[in-house]
Parts: C-alpha cells; structure tokens; sequence
C-alpha cells in the first residue's frame, strides 16, 4: 500500500475548510436575517433570540413552529459504490428531524428535493422506502417533494442514477417547554450526557473518501476490507444514522429537565456544543466521552490529521449530546437504554470559560470556541 498523503494532512487539504464554511453560513444567515422584518406582527415571525441554533422558530397564531434544511451531501457516492440505496432515507430525515428535536421542536411534517441527472425506477423506489421507514420510525409525515431531472449538472460515481438529496423539516415546540431549547437555561455545574455514534452520520465524507482513495486507489477503495468489522469500507462508511429524536421527545413526555441538546453534525463536538454554551460564556469538560469508531481511528492514522482536526469534521463517535441537571442523569441514561441507545455522562459545564476541553485517545484536546465561532 502506498501512502501518498502529505506529512500532516488537514481537511482543507481534503476538500473540506471549516472556516470558510463558517464564514459562508454566517454571511448567508445575515442576509436572511435581514428579511426576518417581512413578517413582523405577521404569521410567521421569527421569534428566535439567538443566533445559531439548529432550528429556527417560528410565530403562528400563537402556535410556535420551527423549521430547519439539510442534506446528506456526498455520502450518496457511498449508495453509488455499494448498490445500497434504502438506508439513506435515515440520514435525510436524521439531519433535519434531531435538528428539531435539538430545539426542543417535534418533528412533524418533511419535504424533500431529488435532483437526478436521470431517473431509475428501482432507484428512487428505494430512496423512498427508506425515506417512508425513516419517517414512520419517528412520526414524521412526508407531506411534500420534488423529483427534478438535471442532465449533466449532476454527477456521481458509476453508470446508474447520480443525485443530490435535501430536505425540509418543520414541528411544534414540545407542549412541556415554554421556549426552545437554546441554551440559556444551562448553567455552570450541569451535566453532559452523550449519545453514542455508530457511524460517520452525514458529515465528513468527502475527507474519508480522499484518505481511502490514497490509501486503496480511487477505482475500488469502497469494496476493500474493513476487518474489525468483516465488512466492506464502503458499508462501513454507508451505515446509517442513529435518529435520537424519539428519545428527546420521550424525555420531555416525561418531563425531564433538559436545558439544551446538541445535534453533533458538521464541525464536530466542539462548534456545535458551543453553539449552546456561548450564551452564558459557559464552558465544558468531557472527560468520558465515547472513543472513536475504529475506522474513524484508521483514517487519521492514515492521513496523520492532526487530532483537533479529526474532532471537527467526524462525530468521533458522540452523535448527540444533552445538558442537563445532574439530578435527572439517571433518568436520562435508564430511558435511553430502555429505548436502545447507548448513552452515558460525559462531563460537566464550566462557569466563565470559552473552552471546550475533550479526553480523547490522542490526549487531551481543547477547543476555544470564541476562536472557533465567536462569542
């Protein structure tokens, strides 16, 4: 095997730069921002009073909405390589529903757009079944969508179908909250509760792909052996996402105290737990957090990304996380066990800090998010 990756490799080396990303996101939500007056006193007002959530939330006659888009980026050319199309139906609604579920927000009603260079029947009918099986797993009703051929300005791997999948996601604020779910309630001493990850979920794929093409060549790294797990690398990277929105809702119908839920996608654990604590200038130490999936380990150590690196573009293992009350731990993990997710306390909130400090099997990592994101 011939390595041919640089000395140190960073994910904008691979395709991916996080800060121009932020940057670009940032400029987008001003923009948007500035049509928020367009329904001022009107159904419809955004209500939010924080920047950066993972819904916005919206004003309907007394009836507070949310409503927040994703997409599964490039982990349809893991669909492409392998012939496994049903599964990605749980990553679509995965992205937008526990975006919601974050908020506090029940997911309730999913649009989707499918953009193809050309239509397959067998294809689509299998993007759907997963879609349908994504939705009915969390109660969603699927109430709109599109199919839009697009010629050559998609394109993939393979002869088949090639397509990009988005969707759109609105749901109701929980009856038990009077407000979302936006990190203002979390104070200094709270706990830290993560979920665990099976998975790379939907983010961080294009690096992956670049490491294995390095490592296996670009023509057939998906069909070479993962042996941990007696599989192949491309259905290891294909496994599909954990929806943990059930178990949000359920908490709530419970009514535990949940003071905010970090939905840990793009940017990792860092950029999107801070994205709760910079509120109140609140920092975190998770000493106990799951380690990373051996293929996530095998890919730094092939592509020598530097650690912090690695914690901004995969979930390394931690897909969810919630801040609560250390009083309402236990209740916590009983009922995501009881509900078949794999859970445990991984650290605690820090008063008067920006920085976001990690245990990680390459030593301790620490993330000042007031550099990463801004205060």
């Amino acid at each position: 095997m011939d390595n041919k990756l640089p000395v140190t490799t960073t994910a904008s080396s691979l395709g991916v730069d996080h800060d121009l990303g932020n940057t670009c996101s940032k400029n987008a939500y001003a923009w948007a921002k500035k049509t928020f007056a367009n329904r001022h006193n009107l159904a419809g007002e955004p209500v939010l009073k924080t920047d950066g959530g993972f819904a916005n939330l919206l004003q309907f006659n007394g009836q507070k909405i949310g409503i927040t888009s994703d997409g599964i980026g490039t982990k349809v050319e893991l669909a492409e390589r392998t012939g496994i199309y049903h599964t990605l139906g749980f990553d679509l609604v995965a992205m937008v529903a526990d975006d919601l579920a974050a908020a506090g927000l029940v997911p309730t009603n999913l649009s989707n757009i499918l953009d193809v260079d050309r239509l397959n029947y067998n294809i689509v009918d299998a993007l759907m079944q997963g879609l349908h099986d994504a939705a009915n797993f969390c109660q969603i009703a699927v109430t709109g969508g599109e199919i839009a051929e697009l010629g050559n300005r998609i394109g993939g791997w393979g002869n088949n179908m090639h397509f990009n999948w988005c969707s759109t996601a609105i749901g109701i604020l929980h009856p038990a909250l009077l407000a979302p779910l936006d990190g203002s309630e979390i104070t200094s001493g709270q706990a830290v509760i993560t979920l665990y990850s099976p998975g790379f979920r939907s983010n961080g794929f294009s690096a992956a792909r670049r490491i294995l093409a390095q490592n296996y060549g670009s023509d057939d790294w998906h069909q070479a052996q993962f042996l941990p797990e007696q599989k192949t690398w491309g259905e290891v990277l294909l496994t599909p996402c954990t929806i943990y929105t059930p178990l949000v809702t359920q908490l709530l119908n419970d009514g535990v105290a949940l003071s905010g839920v970090a939905h840990i996608t793009g940017g990792g654990i860092a950029e999107n737990l801070a994205r709760l604590l910079r509120l109140n200038q609140l920092g975190a130490t998770l000493p106990t957090l799951f380690n990373p999936h051996q293929a996530m380990q095998q890919l730094v150590q092939w592509s020598k990304m530097p650690p912090a690196e690695a914690y901004r573009t995969w979930n390394m293992a931690n897909g969810l996380l919630l801040i609560s009350p250390t009083n309402q731990v236990n209740s916590i993990l009983q009922q995501a066990q009881n509900m078949g997710y794999k859970a445990q306390l991984a650290g605690e909130v820090l008063p008067n800090t920006t920085q976001i400090t990690m245990a990680t099997p390459y030593g301790q990592l620490t993330h000042d998010y007031a550099k990463v994101i801004g205060k």
